[in-house]
Formats: structure tokens, C-alpha cells, sequence
């Protein structure tokens, strides 16, 4: 009994060797074209359309729309692989921390060392308009947003082990870790679009300030250093306490 004709749902061997390796080559051929999308709005910016994508990739913007559907679907697959490789820096960068705050440090420096690299990317995969408003953040981007507030609220969580938290400030720390990342966010986007020049700090100094305000506060009544290293939790917790 011919069980392929019996079964339409079944196939030969041979057939499923050639729909694996369409598979397989479908795979490949989104990968580069994302690598090359990549770099074009590298190039061109976070405002180009699909049409000047394509022209600058080498292929034609039916091809894109054939792979991704429309600009959105695009977005969202640069979105991924941007994610997938931050995602791991900044875990890397987790794990191998001394302290919760050399930790968080770690995590704002990958964080804005990425932006940095290419701020056409990161505001084309975050949804930011050529205008500065914001676009709908896809799902993907909204978990690895998520991973690192949940990160945050680990670091956090560790820092104030063992401190003595008054109970109404107790209740408003589950906040923290989303309005860290919220400055961490805008301040970083701020920074990468200020242009070149004597009065931007370097992503070192950026990235000390930051640190220094998500445990510190502003600071600048403490005599601490606005664009200076930060120092260690402790020290500076004995130091206010005093």
C-alpha cells in the first residue's frame, strides 16, 4: 500500500531532506539580511524606509517584505539579535560582579556601550521616531527590558540586605528597579544623541554618574564628584550614616 497517497500528510525522505535544507537556507538568507539592514541603518540612519534599506543592502525591498512582512517585522528581527547579544554582556557582566553596585555599574556600562556603538540601531530596534517620540516596543524588547529590571531588583535586593529600611520607604522600593531603568534609558538616549564636544562625558564618566545616582541620589550636598569614580556602596553608606 502506496501510504504517501493514502496519507497526504506524509512524505518521502527525500522530500523532507529538500524541506530541511529550504528551511535551512531560508534561515541563512534572513540572518545576513538582517546583518545587512544592520548596517545600512547604521549608515543611514534610524529614520530609513525599507526602500532605502534595501537599496543600500544590494537587494530589492520585495525581498524584505517577502522575509520580515513589513518595516515593523524588521525592526523586530534586528531587535533580536541586538537583544540576544546585550542580553548575554550584561549577565555575563552580572555574574562576574564583586558587589551588587559593581554589579550595577557593569550593567549600565554594557548597556550604554551598546547604544553607543551604534545609535541608529539601538533607536531603530527601540522604536524611537526620527522625531524623538516613541514607537510601540515590541514584545521581544519588552522581556529583555524586563530581564534587566529584574536584575536590577536582585542587585537592589542584595544592597539592602541587612540595612535598616523604614517601613513606608520598604514599601516603595518594588519601584526602584523600573524607574532605574527608566533613567538608565533616557539619559543613556539623551547622551548618545548629544553631539561630540568638551561638554559630553565619556561613557566611563557617564556611567560613574549614573551608578552614583541610582545609589546615591544627586549627591552634590555630600561632596561627592558629579563626573568622578563612584565609590564602594559601603564606604559611602558609613560615610552618610556618620
Amino acid at each position: 500500500m502506496n501510504t504517501a497517497l493514502d496519507d497526504p500528510s506524509a512524505s518521502s525522505p527525500a522530500a523532507d531532506g529538500r524541506a530541511l535544507r529550504w528551511e535551512a537556507h531560508r534561515a541563512e538568507r534572513r540572518r545576513t539580511l538582517i546583518k545587512t539592514a544592520r548596517r545600512a541603518v547604521h549608515t543611514l540612519g534610524c529614520a530609513a524606509s525599507m526602500e532605502e534599506i534595501a537599496a543600500a543592502s544590494g537587494t530589492s525591498k520585495s525581498v524584505f517584505y517577502r522575509y520580515f512582512g513589513d518595516k515593523a517585522g524588521l525592526q523586530k528581527a534586528m531587535g533580536e539579535m541586538a537583544v540576544a547579544r546585550m542580553q548575554e554582556k550584561i549577565l555575563a557582566a552580572g555574574r562576574t560582579a564583586e558587589s551588587p553596585r559593581s554589579g550595577l555599574r557593569a550593567m549600565v556600562s554594557a548597556y550604554l556601550q551598546m547604544a553607543e556603538t551604534s545609535p541608529n540601531v539601538y533607536l531603530f530596534v527601540t522604536g524611537q521616531l526620527a522625531d524623538g517620540g516613541p514607537a510601540q516596543i515590541d514584545s521581544t524588547l519588552s522581556s529583555f527590558f524586563e530581564t534587566i529590571t529584574a536584575m536590577m531588583d536582585s542587585a537592589m535586593r542584595h544592597y539592602l540586605a541587612g540595612r535598616e529600611v523604614p517601613p513606608e520607604a520598604s514599601a516603595a522600593t518594588q519601584y526602584w528597579p523600573t524607574a532605574a531603568l527608566g533613567m538608565i534609558r533616557a539619559a543613556g538616549e539623551r547622551w548618545i544623541a548629544a553631539p561630540p564636544g568638551p561638554g559630553k562625558p565619556t561613557e566611563e564618566q557617564m556611567t560613574d554618574q549614573l551608578t552614583a545616582w541610582l545609589f546615591d541620589g544627586i549627591g552634590y550636598d555630600r561632596g561627592h564628584s558629579p563626573l568622578g569614580p563612584s565609590s564602594s556602596s559601603s564606604t559611602q553608606h558609613e560615610k552618610e550614616t556618620q
